[in-house]
């Protein structure tokens, strides 16, 4: 029977490690004001940071999912850990003596799983670094400095050297203490014929550690032609280790990312390697498959979701790099930053880039210039010949729908006319139309009992069963200058209602685009409008939050009456700017509307239709002319 670690040392464990010290080894935290800090919720996906950290009372709580605890309960939440495996890890950090009750401590037997199999590879780590320097590993030092890496590089990393013989690490993990079963369960050992043998021999290693820097995993890279394996071979999955969760270098990565609001994407160790010691110090990589949606919440955690946050793809200029990069366009959606592709010279890698060219070319290639939607397009239309009319129409059937998977209306329309002009088709509003159909479509699908795609889904903007427009899903785009602006603008009617009113109690519901906003809106007109804010706001926020339908609008309301106005000086020049901004969001919206319906109407309009649709059109023009010119005193 294991035995209960001491109170007192539980307490000292807790005590001794900083809440934040500990959380920020996870996500990206920011000053959150009073003395808290805020971030990313490691526990639900969230595009704005309900996470908060107290590091005077020693506590998290999340008020998206309401997940709270002290310093140890994060560590098992965020790791899946026991208590007991949660204080060792702590008290490991502290160079805390735990002290076991109940029959004594044996350490072989009364440590937690996943603190053994990180033991095991730490061990292991060092071990194949001492052997790195050995007459056998002469192979592997030669492959290290012919791609620009000497000793210093080749410590800095980690890197080291498998033996070539059947059962070295395995033997020597015996020594210390581990069990035949805690050695396949790692991943370190595997079956043979007369007992475990090692799984990596005769190979380059590198360490793969995940965020908080525990080793749980190796890269192991073939250097003989007799080895018949894979020319690279990874760790398979084990219990501390997921391929599509952890990212090569993060744990180096994880302080400049997060300062910088930035990351590069490449495909190998060595590229990693070669681009943190250019200067490009965000560079991480997966190991050994595609990136994908674990590997982006990682990356969200870090950037926070900043809208001006941007992800540097790097990718071989071959067939296979180029379908990397359309695989990442795919996942593109979930990214608040600007995604980026960049293809060295000749399709070199970083690696290759550096030896030929220096660090000032590494660096060179990781600033971002092209994006990756507009790559991905140009890779599915360069398979058609554009100059002949089929050839156009080909390409445009395969383009625009991926451009139609674009969530943000207006980044999809300038996407769409982009399109046009690299298929040369002269009527651009044929192809946004195409465009906006397809993606119409994919909504309509989304909504018919969920037989559609999650993304259409989620991009369908109403719920048209109610009375009154209802969130369908995370429809919030944080790149979208519309959804900054109408959040702008409705935390304005909630925090400084006399800012706003009453000019904002004639704004509908249908002049926000986005559904959770347009359902604030809604809510704040069922409770009064902004203008009973002026006198009572204690009161006039209650009213808002009991009129709202829903727990998640309601969420929503509070969540917009304590986040901070985004301006130096709020003030009524400031709120007027945003009251304009929508409002002539929504007349250019209507214009367009108009427009399309005189174009449909064609010869078959009859006179008093067709004069009453160019009145109205005069109208809106003039209205929006007059918002450009005289702002808020058009309203």
């Amino acid at each position: 029977m294991a035995g209960r670690i001491n109170d007192d040392d539980v307490k000292a464990v807790r005590d001794a490690v900083p809440i934040d010290s500990v959380v920020s080894e996870y996500l990206q935290l920011r000053n959150a004001g009073g003395g808290n800090l805020k971030g990313l919720c490691p526990f639900h996906d969230e595009k704005s940071p309900s996470f908060q950290v107290s590091p005077s009372k020693g506590l998290f709580h999340c008020f998206g999912c309401q997940e709270g605890g002290d310093t140890i309960t994060f560590v098992m939440k965020v790791d899946h850990l026991s208590f007991s495996e949660a204080v060792e890890r702590l008290a490991a950090q502290a160079g805390i003596t735990l002290r076991y009750e109940e029959g004594g401590y044996n350490p072989a037997h009364q440590r937690g799983e996943r603190i053994r199999l990180v033991e095991a590879h730490q061990i292991a780590a060092q071990y194949y670094t001492e052997q790195l320097d050995g007459a056998e590993a002469e192979i592997g030092r030669k492959f290290l400095a012919e791609r620009g890496f000497d000793q210093a590089a080749a410590q800095h990393f980690g890197v080291g050297y498998s033996p070539a013989g059947w059962d070295h690490l395995t033997r020597y993990l015996r020594g210390k203490g581990f069990s035949d079963k805690e050695l396949l369960l790692s991943g370190l050992s595997q079956e043979g014929r007369r007992g475990p043998i090692d799984r990596f021999r005769g190979r380059l290693m590198w360490p793969i550690r995940d965020i908080s820097g525990d080793v749980v995993g190796f890269g192991a890279r073939k250097l003989r032609d007799d080895d018949n394996g894979p020319k690279y071979l990874n760790t398979p999955e084990t219990a501390i280790y997921r391929k599509s969760q952890v990212l090569y270098g993060i744990d180096l990565a994880k302080k400049e990312i997060a300062k910088s609001s930035r990351a590069v994407v490449v495909e190998g160790y060595t590229d990693v390697m070669a681009c943190h010691l250019a200067g490009v110090t965000t560079a991480i990589a997966t190991c050994g498959t595609a990136f994908g949606g674990d590997h982006i919440k990682i990356l969200r955690r870090l950037l926070m979701d900043n809208g001006s946050a941007k992800v540097i793809f790097t990718f071989d200029g071959d067939a296979a790099g180029q379908k990397a990069a359309l695989r990442a366009f795919e996942d593109d959606q979930k990214f608040a930053a600007e995604t980026f592709i960049a293809v060295a010279p000749d399709g070199m890698d970083p690696c290759d880039l550096r030896l030929a060219k220096g660090d000032e070319a590494v660096r060179e290639l990781a600033e971002p210039r092209n994006q990756l939607f507009e790559f991905a397009i140009r890779q599915i239309v360069k398979n058609y010949d554009l100059e002949t009319p089929v050839g156009r129409a080909a390409a445009l059937d395969e383009a625009a729908p991926i451009v139609a998977r674009i969530k943000n209306s207006a980044s999809q329309h300038e996407v769409a006319v982009q399109l046009a002009g690299l298929l040369g088709i002269l009527d651009t509003q044929f192809v946004v139309r195409r465009v906006s159909q397809l993606a119409r479509w994919a909504r309509e699908r989304g909504s018919g009992g969920g037989q559609g795609p999650a993304p259409a889904r989620q991009a369908q903007a109403y719920d048209t069963a109610g009375p009154s427009p209802r969130p369908s899903g995370p429809a919030l785009n944080l790149r979208s200058p519309a959804h900054r602006t109408e959040r702008e603008l409705l935390k304005l009617a909630l925090q400084h209602p006399e800012l706003v009113s009453p000019a904002f109690d004639a704004y509908g519901a249908d002049e926000f685009t986005a559904p959770p906003y347009a359902a604030v809106r809604q809510a704040i007109a069922d409770a009064g409008g902004a203008e009973f804010g002026v006198p009572d706001p204690p009161g006039y926020l209650a009213r808002v939050r009991e009129a709202a339908p829903d727990d998640a609008v309601r969420a929503m309301v509070t969540e917009l009456a304590v986040e901070a106005v985004h301006a130096r000086t709020v003030d009524e020049g400031y709120a007027g700017v945003q009251l304009v901004q929508v409002r002539l969001r929504a007349v250019d919206r209507r214009i367009r509307e108009v427009q399309g319906t005189f174009a449909r109407l064609g010869a078959h309009a009859g006179p008093e239709q067709a004069a009453a649709v160019q009145n109205e059109l005069w109208v809106l023009q003039q209205y929006a002319q007059s918002l450009r010119n005289r702002g808020a005193d058009a309203l």
